[in-house]
């Protein structure tokens, strides 16, 4: 395919990247802390702590496809998507203030209540600005190498969100208390949309024809769509097992390796070697193609959950080193998946010459937020099948829950990512016209 826009410069790309402040933040820092909170905190049932996780973002697959239809409908001279954004965001930050903030004294159920409802609300306000995002990218570039280039940037500087937030989140929980993650996730989620914002400000639409027709039979073209339906398939699982490793890091440093810091060193371990390994990541897409580099950081990111399994009970620094395999794999997972569905939106747009993007996108954000929701109802579950003791102020477990922990943690997850493989071969190779 040929490119029919100029070609953006890094400041544009990094501008778009900025997103990923308030998307990694909404999206890492409640499947790491607030099933802690509900259990060990407010003294939720494990099972229900998941419920309450997952039943907000489930809201999200109903809501999304929504959306993503009405920003396609929407005009605007800097695009459909763009006005979207700020009023969206603004509702997320102060919403997520408010979910970590639990007043003392409500008790289990008024708390539980608190954080489901206060968590519904950011989820809602997250899809207004999550779809018309993701949907830009298929917008402002019809070339191949460009939208790589652009996820490039978008995945280091999510490496370095979760750097931030998942390092400093633990730590600010432990040192202040939960209302002090709240206002530090809920401002820099405010200042990332923003910079996004103002950054898309620059950026050139392509002007396509919404498509006609009701959502119905919109969703209906879409789904029909295989090569959509095997990369969302990928993103949705993949995004399942990564919901159960972050909803279990907090648990596994606190009652495997014994050591409540040790969160915030997993999460460097993590998220380091994405930020080396992104460059090589959109060197070998140019190279070769991207289906052949998904294959790749799929299988790395499963054998590096598989190692951690048996490095649990070998100290800190060997399930560190295992971690950061996980963690290479995983920024190619991040890189490819969003550049493969943009590159089917954008053909679709090409053969038809209506925009359905935001359908697209729609779907595939309710797939990814199912996935990450379900990633910790999981892991509430297998918590709760291994007997784990919910507790207001803590509670020594026994062996069993310890075994749930580690299993919920790594071979699970493991063994969901891997299953992914299969869907990633069914999406045809290559990619370039």
């Amino acid at each position: 395919m040929q490119p029919t826009t100029p070609t953006y410069s890094a400041r544009d790309r990094a501008g778009y990247g900025a997103a990923e402040l308030a998307i990694t933040s909404f999206n890492a820092v409640p499947g790491l802390l607030l099933l802690p909170l509900l259990t060990d905190s407010l003294g939720v049932a494990a099972w229900l702590a998941g419920l309450i996780v997952f039943a907000p973002k489930a809201w999200n697959v109903l809501l999304n496809p929504f959306v993503g239809r009405l920003s396609d409908g929407f005009v605007h001279p800097h695009g459909p998507r763009r006005p979207f954004l700020l009023p969206a965001v603004l509702a997320l930050a102060v919403g997520f203030a408010v979910l970590f903030a639990v007043p003392a004294g409500l008790g289990s159920g008024l708390g539980a209540l608190w954080v489901f409802l206060a968590f519904l609300a950011c989820a809602t306000a997250f899809s207004f600005f999550q779809i018309p995002f993701n949907t830009v990218l298929t917008e402002i570039t019809d070339d191949y190498d460009e939208r790589t280039r652009f996820m490039a940037w978008r995945v280091t500087i999510l490496a370095v969100v979760i750097l931030i937030t998942g390092g400093a989140s633990p730590l600010l929980r432990d040192a202040i208390g939960y209302p002090a993650v709240g206002i530090f996730v809920g401002t820099l989620i405010a200042a990332g949309a923003w910079l996004s914002w103002r950054s898309l400000g620059r950026a050139r639409f392509r002007r396509t024809e919404a498509a006609g027709g009701a959502l119905r039979e919109q969703l209906s073209l879409v789904l029909g769509n295989g090569p959509f339906r095997a990369i969302a398939a990928v993103w949705m699982l993949q995004a399942f097992g990564t919901g159960m490793v972050l909803a279990g890091v907090d648990y596994v440093a606190r009652h495997v390796l014994g050591s409540e810091s040790a969160s915030s060193v997993l999460f460097v371990c993590f998220v380091g070697p994405a930020i080396v390994l992104t460059p090589a990541w959109e060197l070998l897409a140019r190279r070769f193609d991207r289906r052949t580099g998904l294959a790749l950081a799929t299988g790395l990111l499963a054998l590096g959950g598989l190692a951690t399994w048996g490095a649990l009970h070998l100290g800190i620094v060997t399930t560190c080193a295992t971690i950061a395999v996980m963690g290479g794999g995983y920024a190619g997972c991040q890189i490819f998946p969003p550049a493969m569905m943009n590159d089917v939106a954008a053909a679709d747009a090409t053969a038809t010459g209506q925009n359905r993007a935001g359908v697209f996108t729609g779907l595939w954000s309710g797939g990814e937020t199912l996935g990450l929701a379900g990633g910790p109802l999981a892991f509430g579950l297998v918590l709760a099948a291994g007997g784990y003791v919910s507790s207001a102020g803590g509670a020594a477990q026994p062996d069993s829950a310890l075994t749930a922990i580690e299993a919920g943690f790594t071979w699970i997850p493991t063994l969901v990512v891997a299953a992914t493989l299969f869907a990633v071969f069914r999406f045809p190779a290559g990619g370039r016209d």
